[in-house]
């Protein structure tokens, strides 16, 4: 899944469960169950980085940091961080995107997932 829609996801899961802590807790575990879903992803790095943080900043701004919903999207989006910073990857590997096949191609497009995380976080954010 791209970024913007873990944050989203992981924020809506967090806004259910209205737990700081287990927002925190089901976050990486709803990443890797939206990563078993056949999808397409974005090819650039940059745009995936830029709007997983605006969609962030946007939570942050609107619920607050420490809200639930936003401290679910910083915890679903937060596996993605070892796909750009090498020091997540103990002796190179990684822990959730490695050789156990977790991604998987597919017919979900990008578009349908920016539109999907968009009217998530628009619902989230009014």
């Amino acid at each position: 899944m791209i970024v913007s829609l873990h944050v989203a996801t992981g924020a809506a899961a967090g806004a259910l469960v209205r737990s700081r802590r287990r927002a925190l807790l089901i976050g990486p575990f709803l990443h890797v169950l939206e990563d078993r879903v056949p999808h397409q992803d974005i090819a650039s790095r940059r745009f995936e980085i830029e709007s997983g943080a605006a969609c962030l900043l946007l939570l942050a701004l609107r619920r607050g940091p420490f809200d639930p919903a936003t401290l679910g999207g910083v915890a679903a989006s937060a596996p993605d961080l070892e796909h750009v910073l090498p020091w997540l990857r103990p002796r190179g590997k990684k822990l959730f995107h490695g050789r156990h096949g977790w991604h998987r191609s597919g017919r979900f497009s990008a578009a349908a997932q920016l539109v999907l995380a968009g009217a998530i976080l628009g619902a989230l954010s009014r």
